[in-house]
């Protein structure tokens, strides 16, 4: 028997709100969408150590390795499909979770065992599910509840409401079929039925979703020829080779995150291919920050300075920030608040399972665990950087002539602030020494007879040492800083962003 029933609690407003206003883009659909099938499975895999009848009833239950998560597309009918073999939900459950925008399942799972610090699931508000509807114009779910025979069918088309039947489906599990809209002058739904389109989004927000994501993909290959015997042989070889289209089944997700890795399970080559594929560098990094924190703070990094400043660095067209991963989903594709002005430079990911977030994920809500991150991160890349430097100082000049003006500026554009952390990154000519030297340096070379750091700037080093008081100091054994004066930089055209 089908019934409609209606939203509750002023549903219909608040879903007419979400659609338009919560979430900036729409393919942010998909990412909820799979985080939702990733904590379904995450329940019944939970449940399965814990006493596992909720997974019995005449089935077996899965190990780990059988868990995944589908996705099928018809584009003919413009059908998107997700699907998973998770716990499901029986008819209650759909109209509780589904039928009341803003009620998390996967929080009142965690909020309902013990030790749930130690349950990382990803979905915590309850409107993931309903970013859908930017897409479609009508969403079916059908789910079959572990332990349970009855299957059940949630359908609604937004905001008149939904209904709930009976229906078939023989496997555990949740089918989530979205009708897409149809295309207009704006938008381009149909995108969402193109495969290329659909693994571009999966590997963007999803690839560290620890179940497969798999989806049936069409690729073409050179047919393979019968081997040719005597004469004809040769002319085989030469011919054009002609090609089949096959379909076959393809695991989108990489599922095991770099970071989260076991430092001696990840070799240099690792480390260069990920920097490479996921920053579109081409050149090796100078230095890799690894970095890890738990307790109060909970969170791992992967960073890395580059050997070079990107073409518009010094421009303000560059834009700093970290990419910033919650439970491996991304959240963020340039944090900007993780990074300080004058670290700019750096590239990286940062994952933690703790962040505040505002309810489309999209944003951060400014906290104390955010500041302490960035604060952490700040004394790991000066570190690193220090290390460079007392360990391969060319390697570091390298560094600093890239790099060394958005250190200055920054020293210069703080009044003094960031004295304490880059001071000793700095170096300088000088009238007395072929290589730059830092403040540290200079002060060792001084002899006992000098009270003072004397310096002066000019439009190069070589027209500083020609200044009469400079020689006169050089007379008398004193080192003489050299400053070069560089172009004065609008503030829109900073070196730092």
């Amino acid at each position: 028997m089908t019934e409609k029933k209606q939203f509750q609690a002023e549903s219909q407003r608040m879903l007419e709100l979400m659609i338009h206003s919560i979430y900036t883009h729409k393919e942010i659909f998909l990412r909820e969408l799979i985080s939702n099938a990733s904590d379904a499975i995450d329940k019944r895999y939970y449940h399965s150590l814990h006493g596992g009848d909720a997974l019995k009833g005449g089935e077996t239950g899965l190990g780990r390795d059988e868990f995944v998560i589908s996705i099928a597309v018809d584009k003919e009918r413009r059908l998107f499909t997700i699907a998973d073999n998770g716990c499901g939900m029986d008819a209650g459950e759909l109209e509780s979770n589904l039928g009341t925008i803003a009620r998390s399942g996967s929080l009142d799972f965690k909020n309902g065992i013990e030790q749930a610090e130690d349950i990382d699931v990803i979905g915590q508000f309850g409107v993931g599910f309903y970013s859908a509807f930017m897409v479609s114009d009508e969403i079916t779910v059908r789910s079959r509840k572990a332990g349970r025979d009855q299957a059940w069918q949630w359908f609604s088309q937004g905001a008149d409401g939904f209904t709930l039947s009976p229906c078939e489906k023989e496997d555990i599990g949740t089918e989530i079929v979205l009708k897409i809209k149809a295309d207009s002058d704006d938008e381009q739904y149909g995108d969402f039925l193109e495969s290329y389109r659909i693994k571009e989004l999966v590997k963007r927000y999803s690839d560290y979703i620890r179940y497969p994501i798999r989806m049936d993909v069409k690729t073409s290959r050179p047919k393979e020829l019968p081997e040719g015997t005597g004469e004809n042989a040769e002319a085989e070889e030469d011919a054009e080779p002609e090609w089949e289209t096959v379909t076959e089944t393809q695991t989108l997700n990489s599922m095991s995150p770099i970071w989260r890795r076991g430092r001696s399970e990840v070799s240099q080559e690792d480390y260069e291919a990920f920097y490479r594929d996921t920053f579109h560098d081409y050149e090796k990094p100078l230095r890799r920050v690894h970095a890890s924190a738990e307790g109060m703070l909970t969170y791992q990094a992967l960073l890395f300075v580059p050997a070079k400043a990107p073409y518009n660095y010094y421009s303000k067209d560059f834009e700093k920030g970290l990419k910033l991963y919650a439970s491996g989903v991304m959240i963020m594709e340039h944090c900007k608040e993780l990074l300080p002005d004058c670290f700019s430079f750096v590239r990286g990911v940062v994952d933690s399972q703790d962040l505040s977030l505002n309810i489309s994920r999209e944003m951060l809500q400014q906290d104390r665990q955010l500041q302490a991150i960035a604060k952490n991160l700040e004394k790991k890349i000066k570190a690193e950087l220090k290390g460079l430097m007392e360990e391969d100082r060319e390697a570091y000049r390298g560094f600093y002539k890239a790099f060394g003006l958005n250190l200055k500026y920054n020293l210069y554009a703080s009044y003094g602030m960031a004295r304490d952390l880059l001071a000793d990154l700095l170096e300088f000519p000088s009238t007395t020494q072929e290589n730059a030297a830092t403040f540290a340096e200079y002060i060792a070379r001084m002899p006992e007879s000098q009270k003072y750091i004397y310096y002066a700037t000019g439009e190069s080093a070589a027209q500083i040492k020609r200044l009469p008081l400079c020689e006169r100091l050089t007379e008398l054994g004193y080192e003489v800083l050299c400053l070069r004066r560089h172009r004065r930089i609008p503030h829109e055209d900073a070196p730092s962003n």
